[in-house]
């Protein structure tokens, strides 16, 4: 099949009629016809049967489809990283990142640096660690941020931040008297708690250092994002253990933290706590560039702020 009989093909599965492909691609519904009959044509059998006024694919047709969608997804991508290369460099800023940090650091340190920057057009979006990379790579955006990166030969790394996951739990689960101390690992085990879900980057970091705790904690429910499990701890589901950016994102009225001095106001009517652990397990703020072209002037002026926002609100731990 060429490109043009596949193009025709997903309208016409789209759409359930010719005349309705046509105005899809904005052509004639003879050129359609056309196209679609050449492309039996070359086939050798018919990829769809006109039954009640629609065209329903034939069982050979449903057979090429899911290869078929894999090369619309990889028109669209070329046609993507076109738009891309079209863009002139300077006028505007495109950030990605995973969603505990789009959620607690990345809305006040952009404010900040676009003071500075007012012209500056700044696109911002949020994924998880591995399609950060892939929008990377296809010039989607020009600067991403993650707290997981194994390292990619096309790709420039910056250390931003370290810190460490954090236990977040309900207030009232821990002994007030135990709120200034960390928290041992041991006092994990059999606990019932908020789990990442397998597709979490840092979920297999984690299940490595809960493999020594015996007997292992209790999951009893898995989440998706950090967001969702400080949620759930938040209405009551007792424990979690996350990264500290959005344990710490929470607001100041509902969650308390100790070690701290002076008490954060409004301590008394926390409703989460926050303990670090120990031993300790530590996590790295990575921001992400391209390896085959300078970044822009502007972005080394982004990465301090957003640095410094990052490291000030892990010495509140």
């Amino acid at each position: 099949m060429r490109l043009r009989h596949i193009e025709i093909f997903q309208a016409i599965r789209q759409t359930g009629s010719v005349s309705a492909a046509a105005q899809l691609l904005h052509v004639s519904q003879p050129a359609v016809t056309k196209v679609l009959q050449h492309a039996e044509l070359q086939l050798g059998f018919p990829l769809f049967l006109r039954v009640r006024g629609k065209l329903l694919p034939t069982p050979e047709a449903l057979a090429l489809e899911s290869e078929v969608e894999k090369v619309t997804e990889s028109l669209q991508g070329v046609r993507r990283l076109a738009k891309s290369l079209r863009r002139e460099p300077g006028q505007s800023m495109r950030i990605g990142a995973i969603p505990a940090l789009a959620l607690s650091l990345l809305p006040p340190a952009i404010l900040e640096w676009t003071r500075d920057y007012p012209n500056i057009a700044c696109e911002l979006s949020s994924d998880h660690s591995r399609e950060l990379v892939q929008k990377l790579l296809m010039r989607e955006i020009d600067l991403a941020l993650t707290l997981n990166f194994s390292g990619h030969p096309g790709l420039t790394t910056q250390v931003l931040a370290n810190g460490v996951l954090v236990a977040l739990a309900s207030k009232g689960y821990w002994p007030d008297a135990e709120l200034s101390q960390a928290l041992p690992l041991a006092a994990l085990a059999g606990a019932p708690m908020v789990g990442l879900s397998s597709a979490d980057p840092l979920a297999a970091k984690l299940d490595s250092y809960l493999e020594n705790v015996d007997p292992a904690p209790r999951v009893t429910i898995s989440v998706q994002t950090y967001s969702l499990a400080r949620a759930m701890v938040e209405s009551g589901a007792g424990l979690t253990v996350i990264e500290p950016f959005t344990a710490l994102g929470a607001s100041t009225a509902t969650t308390c933290i100790r070690p701290l001095t002076p008490p954060l106001p409004g301590a008394s009517t926390a409703t989460t706590c926050i303990r670090p652990l120990t031993p300790p397990l530590p996590i790295t703020l990575y921001a992400l560039t391209r390896a085959d072209e300078p970044p822009p002037h502007m972005l080394a002026n982004l990465l301090q702020i957003f640095g410094k926002r990052a490291r000030e609100l892990l010495k509140r731990l």
